[in-house]
């Protein structure tokens, strides 16, 4: 089978997918989609083909395209079950769902790429506007996740076994960072995340490890 996948370095989105390929320890081609580049490379008809939302990622199993990271990762869970990235209680796999969303839903989509731009170009925020808007959401995300996280995380954000939770976890906090977030308030999240930053999975799916990064 031939797997690629169509990414950014520094999409959080991508590095997600990312991880979970990694971790499953299946064999994939990393094809860059530059964000920025030309207007976009998103936006050219032959990535629109494959996702009309114009985003990254793009997963491509035997030519066959799946966008939406999360639901890559369900598509992955499903079709490579070992090692798994859900725990088998039904009630954690919610937690994990959860917890997921809060990251998937609730802070990533509000502070991207295009929304960045939007606001900038369509809103006349400057770019320390745009910046302080992306950290409020961040702060008011992570608030949630360092509460939730304090109830049913362990080692990592759900327990001691790393999960989709986990996945979404990492990136955001180098979102984070990028926006300059004090994370002094979130103890939680900044020790799982040292504990994860040490897995190999996790070190090969860092954007400085990209083949497109910058």
């Amino acid at each position: 089978m031939s797997r690629v996948l169509l990414g950014y370095w520094r999409s959080s989105s991508s590095w997600r997918v990312r991880i979970a390929l990694n971790w499953k320890a299946l064999s994939y081609e990393t094809v860059p989609v530059h964000l920025v580049a030309d207007g976009g490379r998103q936006h050219r008809p032959e990535h629109r083909a494959m996702n009309p939302m114009r985003q990254v990622p793009v997963l491509l199993e035997d030519g066959v395209p799946l966008s939406q990271s999360v639901a890559i990762l369900e598509y992955l869970e499903e079709r490579y079950p070992e090692p798994p990235l859900l725990p088998a209680d039904p009630w954690l796999r919610a937690r994990v769902r959860q917890l997921t969303e809060v990251v998937n839903s609730g802070i990533q989509p509000i502070q991207n790429l295009s929304v960045m731009q939007r606001l900038k170009g369509e809103f006349a925020l400057t770019p320390e506007q745009a910046k302080i808007w992306s950290r409020g959401w961040i702060e008011q995300g992570f608030v949630a996740l360092e509460a939730l996280v304090e109830k049913v995380g362990g080692q990592y954000c759900v327990g001691d076994a790393v999960s989709f939770a986990d996945l979404c976890l990492v990136p955001q906090i180098y979102n984070a960072r990028r926006f300059a977030v004090d994370l002094s308030p979130f103890p939680r999240l900044t020790a799982i995340e040292a504990c994860l930053e040490q897995l190999p999975a996790f070190v090969r799916a860092h954007p400085s490890q990209q083949p497109d990064a910058v």
